[in-house]
């Protein structure tokens, strides 16, 4: 099946600008917030039947960090839900070929057998840091092969981990986890105050840079249409406190921090398992180096700041 109209849903965003780079074989629109707002089914269905596409890629979401999560908790779930139902909607309406949307490694069980596997997603309650967001991301995937059971729609899903990369949200309460560190510990070198890092810096996490991403989001939908969605992240596990003096090391700052432990630091650790997407024929050594990617982030934050989303 020829594929060559990509609509891209969230396509201002850090992984949707990432496809600007990729091959011409493919005719991409990339679609933000502001082009059509997707918690409106009107507005959705629009999109679609204007844009006539082949194959939706979604990464459409109200996203961020431990902060909004938590205080936003009913807007994070009703947002989403919104956005991914209509989406779904109208694709299946207007005979879409494929949808591939993106999850997250939060709607796993806070209890789970490491690594995580997507045969677990019931298996229990998320964290309830974030429980509004991950139970609204699990529907992506129950409403997908709900379609697929009754309509025989081709829609599936991948999980993603940890992002990092340019064009991020560098928010200090909306960002995630590193572009959140690079904005405190940018702060500090100009401001002179020690940067306050929430948590103990002991909690595990696997990063993947995203332009990596959005490469295997076309991989999956050329070479996947299996009714289990894929973990696509990295597996290799970094404490967040080793996070923050490799960053501090490429913004060339050399003072103090300090670490709130009063503050919350979410999930203790959510291992991810990648063997699917390995059997596909992905190939692990596709996957930017970690050192690297980061430090390409931190040298594109350098030099954008203060032009860059969550500053200005």
């Amino acid at each position: 099946m020829v594929m060559k109209k990509i609509l891209v849903t969230g396509g201002t965003g850090m992984v949707g600008k990432s496809f600007q780079q990729l091959s011409n074989k493919y005719d991409f629109t990339l679609l933000g917030s502001n082009d059509y707002d997707l918690r409106d089914s009107s507005q959705t269905d629009a999109m679609v039947k204007d844009t006539e596409p082949d194959a939706i890629i979604n990464l459409a979401a109200r996203v961020g960090g431990v902060h909004s999560n938590s205080k936003y908790i009913a807007d994070f779930f009703k947002d989403n839900i919104l956005m991914n139902t209509n989406l779904l909607d109208s694709a299946r309406k207007y005979n879409t070929k494929k949808v591939v949307s993106l999850l997250s490694t939060c709607v796993y069980p806070d209890d789970a057998k490491y690594p995580l596997t997507p045969e677990q997603f019931n298996d229990g309650p998320p964290h309830d840091s974030n429980f509004g967001y991950a139970y609204a991301k699990r529907m992506v995937d129950v409403y997908s092969r709900a379609l697929r059971q009754q309509y025989g729609c081709n829609f599936i899903c991948a999980v993603p981990n940890n992002l990092y990369g340019l064009h991020d949200n560098f928010h200090l309460e909306d960002g995630h986890v590193i572009p959140a560190i690079i904005r405190k510990v940018h702060g500090a070198k100009i401001t002179g105050d020690i940067p306050v890092f929430w948590g103990s810096g002991e909690n595990l996490r696997e990063f993947t840079f995203a332009s990596d991403i959005s490469k295997i989001l076309l991989f999956l939908m050329e070479n996947y249409s299996g009714d289990l969605p894929v973990n696509i992240g990295t597996t290799e596990e970094r404490t967040i406190k080793s996070v923050v003096d490799l960053i501090c090391k490429f913004m060339n700052y050399n003072g103090a921090v300090t670490w709130d432990t009063n503050r919350p630091s979410g999930q203790y650790r959510k291992p991810s398992c990648n063997k699917k997407l390995l059997e596909l024929g992905w190939n692990k050594n596709d996957y930017t180096d970690f050192e690297k990617g980061l430090k390409m982030t931190c040298e594109w934050y350098t030099q954008n700041f203060p032009n860059v989303r969550g500053v200005t």
